[in-house]
């Protein structure tokens, strides 16, 4: 089992609600490169699409909007 080391759990966490939050985001981006999406930062520091999501949600170009309900 491997932890993330990069980008921080820390980092990251800034920039969702909750971790559960930061997993499903992370999970559509990872799907959307998985079927050939572009990326949106110029250079990535891993090669596999789960890590590369968390890259980006770290840099800031992949956000969400929670939708309520009313």
């Amino acid at each position: 089992m491997s932890m993330i080391t990069y980008p921080s759990m820390g980092k990251l966490l800034k920039k969702v609600d909750s971790p559960y939050t930061l997993v499903i985001l992370a999970s559509r981006r990872a799907r959307q490169l998985n079927v050939g999406a572009r990326g949106l930062i110029e250079e990535y520091k891993s090669k596999k699409p789960v890590s590369r999501s968390l890259e980006e949600i770290a840099a800031g170009k992949v956000t969400y909007e929670i939708k309520r309900r009313n």
